[in-house]
Order: C-alpha cells, then sequence, then structure tokens
C-alpha cells in the first residue's frame, strides 16, 4: 500500500502526510454500501415483499437529497475538515446502534444515520481533497479515493456474509456482527485526521439554501447533477439487483455460491476500474476516458437483456463495475472547477444527486414487480447508461 500511495496524483499543495488520513476517511465512506448487501438480508428477516425491500436502499439515499446543500453551507461557517469529522461521528453511531438489538426500528434508525452521516462525508470530503490537490489532478485524485472507498465496499459481502455465518455475542447477533469492526475503524478515521493540519481556503461566501438550488439554474451544474443522479443510481441498482438478474436468468436460489459472489465480482471490478482510472486519467482525456467507460456499460445492458449464462451475466457485471467506477470523479471535477468561488455550494448539489440511489432502486423494485421479471429493473438501469451517453458530450477540459 505504501507504494501505491506514493503514486497517487500529488503536488506542492499537498504531502502524504495528509492524503493518508483523507484516503482513510474514504475507506470509511465505503461503509454506506453494505445497504446494497444488507437488503437480502433485513428482507429475509422480516419477510418483506420485493417492492417493498426495493425501498430499502431509500432510507439511506434519502437523506443525500435533505441532507447535502445545508452541509455546504455548514462547511462555510466551521470548515470543510470540522464538517468531515461531524459525519465520521455520525457514521460511528450509525454502526453501533443496529447491533445493540434485533428489532427492524433500531435497523432503520441505524440506516438513516448511515445515510446522513454519508451525505455529510461525500458532501464535505471532495472539496477537502481540492485543498491538497491541483484542478488538473483532482479528477485522478478523487478516483484514487473512490478507489479506497470501494476496497470497504469489496470487502462488506464477505463481512456480512460472516457476520451471517458467525454468531459472535461481542460484537452482535448473526449478519450485523460486521458493523462493530467498521464502527471501530470509524472511529479511528476520526483521530487520525482530528490530529492531521490541513490548511483549508478561505470559506466561500456566505450563501443560504435558496441561493445554493439557485444554481441549478446553470445549464451545466444541472446536466452535472443528473449524471451523479444516474450514475448513483446505475450503482445502486446493480449492487442490489445484480444477484436477481443471475437468478432470475438460470432460476437459481439466493443464497446458492454463483449468486452470492456477484455482488464480490461486481466490487472487485469497480475496485479495479478506481485503481486503473488513477492513472489513466492522467494519460488520456477525461472525456474520450468517460466514453469507453460508457460504451462498457451500454455492452452490459445488452448482456443483461440478452444472455442466460452465468459466464455472460458475469461479464456484465464486470462491465458495469468497471465502466461506472471512475464516472463519479469526472463529473463531480466538473461540476466543481465550472464555479471556483463556489465549490462548497456545489459539492452539496452534487452529492444532493446521490438521491439517485433511492429513486432507481425504489422504481426498479416497482418494475421488477409490474413487469414480472428483472427486465422492467434493467431497463431502468439503461436509462441512467444512455443518459451517461449524452453527458459525455457536454465534458470540459479542465483547468491546469
Amino acid at each position: 500500500m505504501d507504494a501505491t500511495l506514493k503514486s497517487i496524483p500529488m503536488d506542492k499543495k499537498s504531502s502524504l502526510m495528509q492524503i493518508v488520513p483523507v484516503m482513510l476517511c474514504f475507506f470509511a465512506m465505503g461503509f454506506v454500501d453494505l445497504i446494497g448487501t444488507a437488503k437480502d438480508y433485513v428482507q429475509n428477516d422480516f419477510g418483506m415483499s420485493e417492492s417493498l425491500a426495493g425501498w430499502l436502499p431509500s432510507i439511506v439515499f434519502f437523506w443525500f437529497f435533505v441532507i447535502s446543500v445545508p452541509t455546504g453551507i455548514l462547511m462555510n461557517k466551521i470548515g470543510r475538515k470540522k464538517t468531515v469529522l461531524v459525519s465520521l461521528i455520525v457514521t460511528t453511531l450509525a454502526l453501533i446502534i443496529p447491533i445493540c438489538g434485533n428489532s427492524l426500528a433500531l435497523i432503520i434508525i441505524g440506516f438513516c444515520l448511515l445515510g446522513i452521516g454519508n451525505a455529510i462525508m461525500q458532501t464535505s470530503l471532495n472539496p477537502l481533497v481540492s485543498n491538497l490537490i491541483s484542478n488538473d489532478k483532482l479528477a485522478s485524485t478523487l478516483t484514487f479515493g473512490q478507489f479506497i472507498k470501494a476496497i470497504a465496499s469489496a470487502m462488506t459481502p464477505l463481512m456480512v456474509a460472516w457476520g451471517a455465518n458467525e454468531m459472535i455475542p461481542t460484537f452482535g447477533h448473526g449478519w450485523k456482527g460486521f458493523m462493530a469492526i467498521y464502527a471501530i475503524i470509524s472511529f479511528l478515521s476520526i483521530a487520525v485526521l482530528a490530529a492531521t493540519p490541513i490548511k483549508e481556503e478561505k470559506p466561500d461566501k456566505a450563501s443560504g439554501i435558496i441561493e445554493c438550488i439557485k444554481l441549478l439554474g446553470s445549464p451545466f451544474v444541472f446536466l452535472c447533477f443528473i449524471g451523479i443522479f444516474c450514475h448513483v443510481g446505475i450503482d445502486v441498482g446493480v449492487n442490489t439487483y445484480g444477484k436477481k438478474i443471475l437468478m432470475d436468468a438460470l432460476n437459481l436460489a439466493p443464497m446458492e455460491e454463483v449468486v452470492v459472489f456477484t455482488t464480490t465480482l461486481y466490487f472487485i471490478f469497480r475496485l479495479s476500474g478506481t485503481f486503473i482510472g488513477t492513472f489513466l486519467l492522467r494519460l488520456m482525456s477525461q472525456k474520450l476516458f468517460f466514453l469507453i467507460s460508457v460504451a462498457m456499460m451500454i455492452a452490459a445492458m445488452v448482456i443483461f437483456f440478452t444472455c442466460t449464462s452465468v459466464g455472460a451475466i458475469y461479464t456484465g457485471i464486470a462491465l458495469v463495475g468497471f465502466g461506472n467506477s471512475n464516472i463519479f470523479a469526472i463529473v463531480f471535477s466538473q461540476a466543481i472547477e465550472s464555479k471556483p468561488t463556489e465549490r462548497n455550494e456545489v459539492s452539496g448539489l452534487m452529492i444532493m444527486g446521490l438521491v439517485g440511489g433511492a429513486a432507481f432502486s425504489g422504481v426498479m423494485g416497482y418494475a421488477y414487480d409490474l413487469f414480472g421479471g428483472i427486465g422492467g429493473a434493467i431497463a431502468v438501469i439503461s436509462v441512467g447508461v444512455l443518459y451517461l451517453l449524452f453527458f459525455t458530450t457536454r465534458i470540459r477540459k479542465p483547468a491546469a
């Protein structure tokens, strides 16, 4: 890992001692992806229908719509680093509460706090990176942060399965046991970041919620907002319904090994994509890289609609994981570079777009039941992919 960290894009604004604590926060950011794996366990534990369970991710992602813009305003008052620390405290609580009992109410409270903490973190952590990295290296550095986040995401299905198979009274019962370990890591992130000196830019001009929302009146900012909305919708959709694509195609049971591996495969390729993208974004234009990424996802949609073998569906899952892995970093950097004096506010708007995770998942669950199969859910994902193809034509060359 040391060799990898030395190779990430840094410049005179940053130091390794500042980058490492920030990247640990990106790892904690990945804890939110537990919702995709936990959905099936919660659905099974409490006997939920597919339509109802499909809205479980909404409990997390709804808060991106509510919290993100106020967080952008909060950053102007207390600074980006302190705002990240607040997010980590909320995340720690979110991981502790569900293991205090076995009720659905505690799980929902935990998921809500996880959404609130992650919304605050994603809004404040990404702009904090811009204090350490120049504009021309921002996209590649954010991509490396997404790589670190993806490590946590890739671990989660394995950790949940471990918790489901082991009864550990010290950590909790059943699949929730792993949350105690994540809570410890989150607490460690608080301590390390708090001890790290980071010189921040002067706060952006004071803004209210109305002034922030008005930034969506900028055509390019609005296009970026919808881009983030679709990116997260695709991510949560495949994370949540990837197993069902395979189950429906081959009439398999949820706990069969080839089905369980689907989520892990997705995160492996998302992890690989963010790592490789860290370097490719320094060698080719953002526009070309974005186009290649979207082409991979289009190929995956064709596979999902037409193929019924394990190998083909695995290939489609891998293509979405790799192709969608760098979309966020490019769209986010494009957005905040377009409004350099209002980065906090624009960041809040972009993270508000993560509500796409709630919208896509809920609509996919409805489409699944309405059309009696996975085809309806795949169609919803395809709409997001087609929008990203359109967004490719709007990508700008970043300033140095």
